[in-house]
């Protein structure tokens, strides 16, 4: 009972359900530089999130070198198979921008791995490349009235 009630737990942030909803949104891992970059906060933060994921047995990490991954667990039990189901069940609207944020920082990787750190002069290229078209949908958003997630 305790472990469900410690997954019910790391459910209630919208920071890890962010992350949640990220690994469960890509077939294979993500690098915390990759969640870390994807959602926006540091990466002190995003490392505290991941390990109360982790002790809720929510999520595994794998270290390469100087790289961690994370990914989901496999479920053990019908509980967590429905945990991640609801999961996947959220409008991807909801998590939109990080879910665009992740697709550009997943561009980076070379062989399918991530090769550059948090925040990194590659990354900001790319935001920087990007950031003249979505500075212009900000400001059309913000005209129509309609409010971003």
């Amino acid at each position: 009972m305790d472990l469900y009630i410690e997954q019910f737990k790391a459910l209630g942030d919208k920071t890890r359900l962010a992350i949640l909803w990220l690994l469960n949104s890509v077939p294979g891992d993500l690098c915390v530089c990759e969640i870390t970059d994807a959602i926006g906060e540091s990466h002190c933060n995003i490392s505290r999130h991941l390990k109360i994921l982790k002790g809720a047995k929510l999520v595994k990490e794998k270290k390469e070198g100087r790289w961690v991954y994370f990914d989901l667990v496999k479920p053990p039990d019908q509980v967590q198979v429905h945990l991640f189901q609801a999961l996947a069940a959220i409008p991807p609207a909801e998590f939109s921008e990080m879910s665009q944020r992740l697709q550009l920082r997943l561009s980076l990787r070379e062989g399918n791995r991530c090769v550059d750190g948090v925040k990194s002069d590659k990354w900001r290229r790319a935001v920087q490349k990007i950031g003249s078209s979505a500075a212009g949908m900000e400001r059309e958003i913000s005209a129509s009235g309609v409010k971003g997630v």
